[in-house]
Formats: C-alpha cells, structure tokens, sequence
C-alpha cells in the first residue's frame, strides 16, 4: 500500500457523549441511552468510534472516513455489512447479526478504513 495515499480526516464529525464505564479510545461503541454511548458485543451495530475518553465522557467518532480494529481477514474493498466484534473493533455481519453497511476502502494488516 502506497504511504502517498491517505484518508485521514476526511469528513470527520465527533461528537461529546456520556460514557459508560469501561469506554476507551478506540473502542466501537452504540448509543445506550440520551446522550450515553457503551462499548458493543460482538454482532451489535455500532454508532461510531471513541477517539478519546475520560472523566465520564467519550469523544465519538460518528461520520466521515474511519480507521477501526478488524482481525477479521474476509473483510475487503467495497461495500461490506459490518458489525461489532465484542473486542472494541469490527467484523463482518454473520447471520443474527445486527449491522449496517459500509464502503471500506481499505482492509488489512488488523485494521480497515471505512465511510461512514
């Protein structure tokens, strides 16, 4: 992959929500209540990405080009159903899953780049 080619910030909305505990940068997390985000189990649908966390509250990530966690190896390019892994990351959508679909422009090496 050519290091000339970046996605990093493009379209990027962050929004401040109340965090659960255990909510870290990093993690994908849902929306449990008004204004509350936690982090997801594994085949939940997620609402973003915590950049940072602390002190009760969570940064999150909700819109634009993302980079997330994904040790799964059958996510590639394109349009691709894709949900929580339970591990703070993603994977993609099996049956009972419940999940949305994204354009990943990148998969490989344990993360994947997408739009949300």
């Amino acid at each position: 992959m050519s290091s000339k080619v970046s996605f990093e910030g493009i379209g990027e909305v962050t929004a401040t929500f109340y965090a659960a505990d255990g909510v870290k940068s990093g993690d994908m997390v849902k929306l449990t209540g008004d204004s509350t985000v936690a982090g997801c189990a594994a085949g939940e649908r997620f609402c973003g990405v915590c950049v940072s966390a602390g002190d009760g509250y969570a940064a999150v990530q909700v819109g634009g080009m993302m980079e997330a966690v994904c040790d799964d190896s059958t996510v590639s390019a394109g349009y691709v159903t894709l949900t929580a892994d339970g591990a703070g990351g993603v994977k993609k959508a099996g049956s009972g899953d419940s999940g949305d679909e994204y354009l990943v422009i990148r998969a490989g090496d344990g993360t994947v780049t997408l739009k949300m």
